[in-house]
């Protein structure tokens, strides 16, 4: 049994190398223990703001086998995003995950194509791929997985290539040989929590989302609060400050999937081209985009909170 358990665990991360995944681990399929006290009290203390989701599903999210019927495995896989074209420095501030095509179809379709590649080559496994779209707590399986450790700014960090990466997950009903954590390297560094200009980072490992720009600019359907003006730094959708500042994104390479590359020279538009964007602009150049969950009228507003100085 155990010869096949190896086996099939060399078998899946021999094709999700083959799909472009840059890392694969594997973790049983528990309840994380560790996780649900910090969650619950995460959630008490109003830390997601009006990302109401996140109060959904709390049993689901703290185990897999109720999302999927006779788990046995997760499967942690992970993208990497880190870009080679940089942004126009004039220009308000684009989260580098949401320069291309919306990762979410990227990343399902290759989870998809993993799935039925097993399917095929071991025959029946009951399994189902989620990329942000369900409750699993992603960084947590990604950790348990021995791909990387969860920073101070609560991003999964990777030793080799730092943090710029998608991660998804594949739940399967097939027991695999598993991967062990790794250790934390962050140290005594701070630099992700002294970086932070709304103090998100409320403590090491402790992130208010109710406080981070990315929860502003993507999140919040409101009008932003006031008290936060001349603190966005320029970002209009989402926030990579404290990834950019970690000392461990000196490792970060650029990606190699072509579609999270920028299909309308986005990159190069100016601070008046954005001022000026219209709807049937925003439509064809984001049609595919992250961009879209805030859509037109949010992009405006953030453009808006930017150009207004107090």
């Amino acid at each position: 049994m155990n010869s096949f358990k190896q086996t099939y665990s060399t078998l899946i991360k021999q094709q999700a190398k083959q799909l472009g995944f840059d890392y694969c681990g594997i973790s049983k399929a528990v309840f994380l223990e560790e996780e649900a006290p910090r969650l619950e009290k995460w959630l008490r203390e109003n830390k997601h703001g009006n990302m109401q989701y996140m109060e959904n599903y709390f049993d689901k999210r703290l185990d897999p086998r109720l999302l999927v019927e006779g788990a046995k495995s997760v499967v942690s896989l992970l993208l990497n995003y880190y870009p080679e074209k940089k942004q126009n420095p004039k220009a308000p501030k684009i989260s580098k995950y949401a320069y291309g095509i919306d990762y979410h179809f990227i990343i399902k379709d290759k989870c998809k194509t993993l799935l039925s590649a097993l399917q095929e080559k071991i025959g029946e496994i009951n399994g189902r791929c989620f990329v942000d779209s369900a409750p699993v707590m992603d960084k947590a399986w990604a950790k348990k997985s021995g791909l990387g450790w969860i920073g101070k700014n609560n991003n999964l960090i990777t030793k080799n290539n730092g943090s710029f990466f998608f991660i998804a997950e594949l739940i399967i009903d097939l027991e695999l040989e598993y991967d062990t954590a790794i250790k934390d390297y962050c140290g005594s560094c701070t630099r992700c929590i002294d970086a932070c200009p709304t103090q998100a980072i409320a403590a090491p490992y402790l992130v208010d989302g109710s406080k981070c720009i990315s929860y502003f600019t993507i999140e919040l359907k409101e009008n932003i609060p006031t008290e936060y003006k001349n603190t966005f730094n320029d970002w209009v959708f989402g926030c990579d400050i404290c990834q950019d500042v970690c000392p461990w994104n000196r490792f970060s390479k650029p990606h190699s999937e072509p579609l999270f590359n920028d299909a309308h020279d986005m990159l190069s538009w100016d601070a008046a081209q954005w001022q000026e964007i219209t709807q049937d602009v925003f439509n064809k150049v984001f049609k595919q985009s992250a961009l879209k969950r805030t859509g037109y009228k949010g992009i405006k507003r953030n453009l808006d909170f930017l150009s207004e100085k107090l």
